[in-house]
């Protein structure tokens, strides 16, 4: 039996020119910077944001805890949303590993914060307080959805740091959906920031990997950092490769990704006892709900289960489904009939 794995965009194979380039890649030594694929997937990086210089991490949660220990210093505190994927899921490294300090604001449902908020939370010169000296921004934002942050929100929040003497962080994780769901170049959605990491492991399918991109400084001091907390790697060209091919050949084919979540959440809206924000839908992640007291939600991610679909349970958030390469319109419909035949048994 086929398994239909929705969790997440994380679960994506590499493509086989991936593989293949895999293979080939010419390496070095990336700690003594000689790794000249790793050198060519940085400059790439730097290009596509807009950016001077690019740096290649394991991880997309390396990349924002180098970002902020890169902008900030012991005590220093930074502002970012309540649902945002660095406060709630990277294990609070940034106070443990960096003792910066997280002030949460409010995210919207369409991924944002109100500007008054987040300019509420900017501290004065007191030597009760922490100093603030980051804003962070989540684009798409995956708690809310995948919501997408448009280049005039970014621009207005990069107003109002520069207006306080604060730096931009964008964790762009999933940057380049944002940008396609937008039809606008990603350098628009970039232009703005100090500094913004994207992942090469999800929707674009390489295996692993980040980049974290900025100034040339920026990029100089987060190179040490990265090296303090473990991430310099040595002949990671084997993995820059895969990151060349993702970024040259998969950032278009990310429309695919959104028009199989349309489907999928149209569908789903069709069958009784499951409830969508089909407006909410604007990338690649259906979020939604079931309406039923037979099925607790561990039994119903179990039924698919065993039908061969995976899927993710969220607690009071419902349920969430993340389209991907490898998956395609028939996996959408066979889904969407074993989501059927569950919810006509409970």
């Amino acid at each position: 039996m086929r398994i239909i794995d929705l969790r997440s965009d994380t679960v994506t194979l590499p493509t086989p020119e991936m593989r293949q380039a895999m293979f080939d890649a010419a390496l070095g030594d990336d700690v003594f910077e000689e790794d000249p694929t790793a050198i060519r997937l940085q400059t790439v990086a730097a290009a596509r944001t807009g950016k001077a210089a690019a740096l290649l991490v394991p991880s997309g949660t390396m990349a924002n805890l180098v970002a902020v220990l890169t902008h900030c210093g012991r005590g220093d505190e930074v502002i970012l949303g309540d649902q945002c994927h660095t406060f709630r899921y990277e294990a609070g490294g940034i106070a443990a590993l960096g003792g910066v300090h997280p002030f949460t604001v409010r995210n919207q449902p369409n991924g944002d914060m109100h500007l008054d908020d987040v300019a509420a939370a900017i501290r004065p010169d007191d030597v009760h307080f922490p100093r603030t000296r980051l804003i962070c921004l989540e684009n798409t934002h995956n708690r809310c959805r995948g919501a997408v942050l448009t280049p005039d929100y970014t621009a207005s929040v990069a107003r109002l740091a520069a207006d306080n003497n604060l730096a931009l962080h964008i964790d762009g994780a999933r940057i380049f959906n944002a940008a396609v769901a937008l039809r606008c170049d990603v350098r628009e959605l970039t232009r703005h920031a100090d500094s913004v990491s994207f992942c090469l492991s999800k929707g674009l399918a390489a295996p692993v990997g980040s980049l974290i991109c900025g100034s040339e400084d920026f990029i100089a001091r987060a190179r040490r950092i990265r090296k303090s907390l473990g991430g310099g790697m040595r002949q990671c060209g084997v993995i820059a490769a895969a990151g060349l091919i993702a970024l040259e050949k998969m950032v278009d084919r990310l429309a695919d990704d959104h028009a199989n979540a349309r489907r999928l959440a149209e569908g789903l809206a069709q069958i009784r006892g499951l409830s969508v924000d089909l407006d909410s839908v604007k990338t690649n992640m259906v979020y939604f709900n079931i309406a039923t007291d037979s099925l607790t939600p561990d039994q119903f991610v179990r039924q698919l289960d065993q039908r061969g679909v995976k899927c993710l349970a969220l607690g009071t958030i419902g349920f969430r489904m993340v389209t991907h390469y490898g998956i395609e319109p028939p996996d959408i419909d066979r889904t969407l009939q074993v989501m059927r035949d569950v919810m006509k048994k409970s």
